[in-house]
This record gives C-alpha cells, structure tokens and sequence, in this order.
C-alpha cells in the first residue's frame, strides 16, 4: 500500500451553503451592478437597432428596387447612416464598461482567493500541491470571470434579437413564424444532452491542466536536482505525459463541441430551406411580397443565431460551474482563527514562559493502492482512500521559564520539528493544552501570538528581491539604521556591504545568488529585526561549513539572549549549554535534564553521544 499524502486528523469539513453556486458566482458582480447595468442599456438600444436593417431591406425591395424612386433611395441611404453611427457609438460604450467588469471581477476574485488561501492553517497545504492551487487562482479565475461577464452579454443580446426578431416576424407574416418555431424543441433538447456531458468533460480538462502544472513548477523549483542526476529526459517524459492526458481530454471537449455547434445549425438551414421554399410559392402566388420575404430571411438568420448561442451559452455555464466548483472548495475552507475569541480579553505582550499540559497529536495518512511509483494527483477529496491516523506526540508535559533554552534531541521522527509547529500554532494539538504565561494558547488571536515567535529554519526561505527587503520582512517599517543594526548583529553587514549593491543587491529566486551561509545570517538579521519573545532553532546550523557555522552560531547566541528559545539540537556547543535537554522517542519525552545529568544516566542520551563521539571523535561535531 503505498502512503498517498498527509492530512490532518479532525478534518476541515465543507459547510453547505443554502444559496447555490450560480447564485454565489452572480454576486461577485453585484458591486458593479451601476456599470454592468448602463452596459447592458447600451446594448439592449444596439441590438435593437441591429433589428432595423432587415426592414430597411423589406422597404428598400419593395418602394425602391420595384418602383424605380431614387428619391426614396437617398432617404433610406441617410437614415441607414445614421442609424449605423449610432450603434456604433453604443457598441463602443457597452464594450468599454463590460471590458472594465470583467476585469474588476476577475483582480478581486483573485485577491480574494490569494487572501483567503493565506490564512488558511498549514494543513491544507499538506494535501495540495503549488502548482494545482496557482492553476485554481489564474486559469479557473478566469474562466468564471468569462461567464459572469460573457453570459449576460450574450443572454441579453439573443433575447432582445429572438423576442424582437419573433415580433416582427409575426407582425410580417404568422404562418412563416409558426413553421420557424418548430426549430426551437430540437434544439433545447440537444442543448440539454451536450451541456451536461460538455461540463463533466471541461471539469477533467480543467484538472489535467492543474497536473500539468503542478509537474512544471516541481521541475522549475527542483531544477538543480533535475539536473545533477540528469534526469531532464525523464522530467520530459513525465510532463508530456501531462500534457497528453490534456491533449486527449480537450480533444474529447472539442468533439463534443464539435458536433454541438453544427448540429443546431443543421436544424437552421434545414428551416431556411424549407422557408425559402414556402415562402417562395407565396411570392409567386402573391401573398407575401418580395421584400418581406427577403426580411424575413433576414430576421429568421438573425433569429437562428440565438438559438445557436443558447445551445453554447449553456455549455459555458456548464465549464464555469466546473471551475467554480474548484474555486469554491478553496473558498469554503475554514480560515485559520486569526481573530481573538470574542468572549476573551486582549492578552498582553509574551514574557516568554511555556507549558505543555498532556498535548498529544497525530497526523491522518490517506493511503491508495496504488503500486509503488505510480503517478497520481496529490490531491485527495475527504472521504477518499484509507484513513489510517498516526500519533506523532503523546501526552508531552513540560514547562518552561522565560528566557530559558530547551534543546530537543532524538532520533529521526521523534516529532521534535512537530513539537516546535505547536507552539506559534501551525497545527493544532490532538488533545491537551498549550500555554503561554499561564494563558491558554487558545486565548491568543494568531496574528498577536505569531507576532512575537521567532523562526530560523535549517532551510532559509528568501524573497526574490534585494537584501534590504528580505531583512526588513521582519519589521516592514524598519529605517536603515535598524536593518543595518540588525545584520551587523547577525555577522551579515560585511558580506553585504561587499555585494555588488550592497542592500540593494538582488538575491535572485530563493537567494540562490548567496551562499547557505550567508541566506541564514539573512534569515537570523531578518529575526533580529523582528524582536520575538520567543525563539525556535530548527536545526539551523546542520548544513554548513565550519566558517559558516562560526558565524551563524555568534550570530544565534546574540539572537538567544534573553529570549525563550527552542532549539532542534544538532550542534552539542548548543546542547550543553542548555538549561534543559528533551530526548523524544516514539513521540514522547523519554528524558529531560542538564547534558552532564543525562551523561551520567546513562540512556538513549548517552547512547546518542557516544555515538556521535565515536564517529567524530571530538566535541562540537555534529550530533543527532
């Protein structure tokens, strides 16, 4: 059985909204309901004007081309002008202001999925892949803009053509109109059948192009793995892989759209011609006049054409529903509880003291059956595979000082990085509590709560832009005396000052224009600048050389006077300098206490040492 990802236990439930999804996707355009509502004005008088000229063609045959009056024919050349002129004008107007909708329904749809997708808690992000959810924000932003402002549009101008059109066909001539209608069953019918599955369809071709670019920005952001094992051949393979899968889906789109289309026109110009032919023998025999006939052509064109884009109109709405389905399930998903409970008072500024009260917690693995190395999605709808819950904390007590520094030790998978994402609340425990200064961690609103927790990671995440900025991500309003400051504290300011722009210098995607080294003393400046009251080192100094960790660690031990620190143990100059060591195994505290009162022990802590010892030999090598 092969593990398929890792979701949390208690999962988010969907709520179930009353309104329907139509009714949530037409209300992204009710605060621009003044210039959709002029636009659609605008081109209910084009469209109706539209309507005059098969008219004019009636009394152009009948008064002029019959009777020989030129005088006739000048007046109904200026009043076409002029009416002409005229539509075009509203045309310009309508077009201009839907152009201004769509494009404001579409940026703040986008903000507000972006703002909503980054307060969303850490596990969702667990069970999604990058590029799945950059495809939900652009291509399926832009497919709903497209129906909320294409839709109206193209609703209000077939139905003004079709109701108008009908109108005057009758008032020309019942009969003629009577046989026309006989199109209009068939093609609601074929429109019926082909939406549906034309939906079903878009949906899969919607989530292949999600694949594909979850594959692409997997290989763009693992590019140097890509190519120091030389695998670009089979990164290839799998994206064309992808890309074909997306091929042979839009195909099958385009096959059903392909007969959807030529099929209602098929009922069209089977009643033009069997038009052409009644009404032909009603001119020979008198009962219908030339020009009437020839508008009434005209007007059943006119008319065909919106029962045509009926029939499409309805597939759209169908692809959009799929896309805004997509849109929706991101949207519905609780947000992490950034605000304080109302029934709770503000908390005060963090002195540093921490306790865990009996806090357990455990993943939930989703698993398939899948064969090892299959490719699949990542991505899983609750309910789907197996559910096999995972403990990864058990009833961990502990409780610390202000100021005090806790290392975690242990062997891999002792949940020491999933202990340290409890405290600023990335996850939430399974069960117990969490304190801080005596308050419950559920008192605290997360933004006040995360404000004052610091993070150096072993791998340092940087901006792609200068030095400056990266640094001042710790306090946005931070002057140049204080970033300064803070990176001369962090053993950065002369490395920088050597950049080619010194803080201005770009760090490229990522940082990859600096060294490990020199991204952490960034990273270390950057929380400086914050100024946490409480500090977490997740092996922060694993990965570099001997200078390097000089420097990071002087750094560091700046960083940790007089805060509250935790560190994920991996250097034993910062082991034995603790006030207190945990060794986790299994997910618990197996042992805690001072380096040389585990020494003397004589369990796993002593174990690991020696270990350590054995293998380099001296102190202040690395450890576990």
């Amino acid at each position: 059985m092969a593990i398929k990802k890792i979701r949390l236990l208690s999962p988010i439930s969907f709520p179930h909204s009353m309104r329907s999804e139509q009714w949530r996707m037409m209300r992204l355009v009710l605060p621009y309901w003044q210039p959709m509502l002029l636009a659609l004005l605008l081109l209910t008088g084009t469209t109706l004007l539209g309507l005059a000229l098969p008219w004019v063609m009636r009394w152009l045959v009948d008064s002029v081309f019959l009777t020989g009056d030129l005088a006739q024919l000048d007046r109904i050349a200026l009043w076409l002008l002029a009416v002409t002129a005229l539509q075009s004008g509203l045309a310009v107007g309508h077009r201009y202001l839907i152009s201004h909708v769509g494009q404001r329904i579409m940026a703040d749809l986008r903000l507000q999925v972006y703002t909503h997708i980054q307060r969303l808690p850490l596990g969702f992000f667990t069970t999604r892949r990058t590029g799945e959810l950059v495809s939900r924000v652009s291509a399926d932003v832009t497919v709903v803009q497209e129906a909320l402002t294409d839709t109206p549009i193209t609703l209000l101008r077939q139905s003004v053509t079709l109701v108008g059109g009908l109108t005057l066909m009758i008032i020309m001539n019942w009969h003629l109109t009577l046989l026309m209608l006989l199109l209009i069953p068939p093609v609601v019918i074929v429109s019926s059948l082909f939406g549906r599955r034309l939906q079903r369809i878009s949906t899969t071709v919607q989530d292949r192009v999600a694949d594909a670019t979850v594959t692409l920005e997997e290989m763009l952001s693992g590019i140097r793995v890509v190519k120091s094992f030389v695998r670009e051949d089979y990164e290839r393979t799998r994206f064309a892989a992808q890309v074909e899968q997306t091929y042979a889906s839009a195909m099958q789109r385009a096959r059903v759209r392909s007969f959807f289309g030529p099929l209602v026109g098929l009922f069209g110009f089977g009643l033009l011609t069997l038009l052409l032919w009644y009404g032909g023998r009603q001119v020979v025999q008198g009962a219908l006049t030339p020009g009437e006939l020839i508008a009434f052509v005209f007007y059943m064109m006119l008319v065909i054409g919106p029962l045509d884009d009926f029939a499409g109109l309805y597939g759209r709405l169908r692809e959009a529903m799929g896309a805004g389905q997509r849109l929706f399930e991101v949207l519905d998903t609780p947000p992490e509880p950034y605000m304080m409970p109302a029934d709770t008072t503000p908390r005060p500024v963090l002195r540093g003291g921490v306790r865990f009260e009996q806090v357990s917690f455990s993943y939930e693995l989703v698993a398939t059956d899948a064969a090892p190395g299959a490719q699949h999605n990542n991505d899983i709808a609750p309910g789907e595979g197996n559910m096999t819950a995972v403990p990864v904390l058990n009833a961990i007590n502990f409780d610390v000082a202000p100021g005090q520094t806790i290392a975690l030790v242990g062997p891999s998978g002792a949940g020491k990085t999933t202990l340290v994402n409890l405290i600023p609340r990335f996850f939430a425990p399974t069960s117990g509590r969490i304190l801080f200064d005596g308050y419950d961690a559920q008192q605290f609103d997360l933004a006040t709560l995360r404000a004052q927790i610091g993070i150096v990671p072993q791998e340092t995440f940087l901006f792609g832009g200068t030095v400056r900025e990266n640094i001042a991500y710790g306090q946005l309003d931070a002057d140049d005396a204080a970033i300064m400051a803070a990176a001369q504290a962090a053993n950065a300011h002369d490395f920088i000052a050597a950049l080619p722009a010194g803080y201005q210098t770009l760090v490229g995607e990522k940082g990859v224009r600096l060294s490990v080294g020199q991204r952490q003393r960034i990273a270390i400046a950057r929380v400086l600048l914050k100024n946490p009251r409480i500090l977490i080192l997740d092996e922060a100094t694993s990965a570099l050389d001997n200078e390097s960790e000089r420097l990071v660690q002087e750094a560091l031990e700046r960083l940790m006077l007089g805060r509250t620190t935790f560190v994920i143990a991996h250097r034993l100059s910062t082991v034995q300098r603790a006030d207190r060591i945990l060794v986790l195994a299994g997910g618990r505290i197996v042992e805690t206490g001072r380096h040389a009162d585990l020494l003397a022990q004589g369990g796993l802590y002593a174990y690991l040492w020696s270990l350590q010892f054995a293998e380099v030999g001296a102190v202040g090598s690395e450890a576990f």
